[in-house]
């Protein structure tokens, strides 16, 4: 009787060590199964400054010369408080800007697009920048008039980025499974990207400029679809410490978030030092931005960057 018991719990032991290591072997190989099919936002990051200052003064220069930035601005009539404000702002920064508008506005020039679709806007937007300046630049920066941009900042992001490559880069967002670009935050595509853009436009079923299922989609959400039948995914850009540069909110509200989430940090916690958008900012605060960018020194710091992003010439920028 006693070794019949004792049999019985040898078994059981033995069986209960049995299954801990079918188990073990079981979440083993779900971990790594888990870890294989794991998706995530693409990350790109801008390169250290220990990098750029370790080049020659000839590929400096090279490099300041050879990112050649030209800025779309959609703009509609009920804009044109923030049409003007970033027409005396930042877009003189850009290598070329030029605004795009639903219809013709006297006050201002613009390229008029004769649509109120927004969708259709941003194609059409596409299309012409592609057919008139595909030889002349090699980054295209789409923004809302509500946006506030460091263009010299958007440079140095994409220094010893090879713009014949495809990039799609701002403030990513997750939506199903289309990951795709906020463009309340800005667009970024590459030569690349444009030139594969503006062939998915001539295909209606796969980029349909109206009617179907895209259509009931936003106009950024759109065109991360039409970017994705080409190869071309949406990368969220970041400083070299994992800091979104690409921002949606305007530097006042990410600061109350900072003073609210980091009180102890509120600088530090707010946005990156190498920030290169801000969204969401009335006509006044566009020209306080130009001011805390590009005017206000403090006196004693000097920030010795190793490269310097000249104006296009003929510019009356800051």
């Amino acid at each position: 009787m006693i070794s019949e018991s004792s049999s019985f719990v040898k078994g059981m032991v033995l069986g209960g060590l049995f299954c801990v290591f079918v188990t073990l072997i079981g979440h083993n190989k779900m971990s790594h199964g888990t870890k294989a099919h794991h998706h995530e936002h693409h990350h790109i990051q801008a390169p250290n400054k220990e990098d750029v200052s370790n080049l020659s003064e000839g590929e400096r220069m090279e490099l300041s010369h050879s990112i050649r930035v030209y800025c779309i601005i959609l703009v509609k009539p009920k804009d044109l408080g923030n049409w003007a404000a970033v027409k005396e702002t930042w877009s003189k920064h850009c290598d070329k800007a030029e605004f795009y508008s639903s219809e013709n506005v006297k006050v201002f020039d613009s390229v008029v697009l004769n649509t109120n679709d927004m969708w259709v806007m941003v194609r059409n937007a596409y299309k012409l920048a592609y057919e008139r300046y595909k030889d002349e630049y090699n980054w295209f920066f789409l923004a809302h008039p509500t946006t506030f941009a460091v263009i010299e900042n958007l440079k140095y992001f994409l220094l010893k980025k090879d713009p014949s490559q495809p990039f799609y880069i701002g403030h990513t967002v997750k939506s199903g499974e289309l990951e795709y670009v906020d463009g309340d935050g800005g667009i970024v595509l590459s030569i690349e990207s444009l030139k594969r853009l503006s062939k998915i436009f001539e295909d209606p079923d796969k980029c349909p400029e109206q009617g179907g299922l895209i259509w009931k989609l936003s106009e950024d959400k759109q065109l991360a679809v039409c970017l994705k039948y080409t190869g071309v995914l949406a990368e969220n850009a970041e400083d070299s410490e994992g800091k979104d540069v690409f921002n949606t909110k305007s530097v006042g509200s990410l600061i109350k978030e900072a003073m609210a989430n980091h009180p102890q940090q509120v600088v530090e916690g707010c946005c990156s030092d190498m920030a290169i958008t801000f969204s969401g900012l009335a006509p006044n605060h566009m020209h306080v931005m130009m001011y805390g960018v590009y005017r206000l020194r403090a006196y004693g710091h000097n920030f010795k960057d190793a490269l310097i992003f000249l104006p296009p010439p003929g510019s009356d920028n800051d």
